[in-house]
């Protein structure tokens, strides 16, 4: 009789063993995948949010983009060191760093001057190294031209990029808080490349801007 006893133990106890392994597997497989989500936004990509119109038209409110992080070198964390880079940050890309008077704010702004450039904007006209730089995404929204002694918007002296740092501008001249203000981003402060919209909400219209979706930056 004492046999079928602990036979029946047994029984009963089997049950519980597995449902210990079944929450253990989930357990196992929510840490794997929060360790991975946090590698890739770590090091691979990230999810940003456009909060305002400082790149209009090229980004608009609304739109949901994502960053490369690991071009410019992977950057590891709680230092300024970076590994694996494939290029250097250059003229033209939509780069998202953090903003220098306040890190804890992310920016979106396009690279205009790089290292070692002279730039100057002269009657809202861009000048690299004493030639005109247009870019095809820029736009003017304001027809008056602000005097350089009211605010630099407009018109600046002869700006030289200083070693490790980047000069940047919004494409929304008229309405961009950048370097003509603040001056430069420095290398260790951008967090990668923006290179893709993967969602657009607009919220004025209440509807997807589906035209937005899967649209590459450049």
């Amino acid at each position: 009789m004492e046999d079928y006893k602990n036979l029946g133990a047994k029984e009963t106890q089997q049950p519980e063993f597995k449902k210990k392994h079944i929450i253990r597997e989930y357990a196992e497989s929510i840490i794997i995948a929060v360790i991975l989500a946090l590698v890739i936004r770590t090091f691979i990509v990230q999810a940003f949010k456009i909060p305002s119109g400082s790149m209009e038209d090229t980004l608009a409110i609304g739109d949901h983009i994502l960053v490369n992080k690991f071009i410019y070198g992977t950057k590891i964390p709680f230092t300024d060191k970076r590994l694996f880079k494939i290029r250097d940050p250059k003229r033209g890309d939509v780069i998202v760093f953090e903003y220098p008077e306040d890190p804890s704010k992310d920016f979106i702004k396009r690279v205009i001057g790089v290292p070692g450039d002279v730039v100057q904007v002269v009657s809202k006209t861009v000048m690299v190294n004493a030639k005109p730089y247009s870019n095809p995404h820029e736009v003017h929204k304001e027809k008056d031209v602000i005097p350089a002694a009211q605010n630099p918007r407009d018109n600046t002296k002869q700006i030289v990029v200083p070693p490790g740092s980047y000069f940047v501008m919004g494409d929304n001249r008229d309405r961009s808080y950048d370097s003509r203000f603040w001056g430069f981003v420095k290398m260790d402060k951008i967090k990668g490349l923006a290179f893709i919209k993967y969602w657009s909400w607009d919220k004025d219209n209440f509807r997807v801007r589906f035209g937005n979706i899967g649209k590459v930056i450049d």
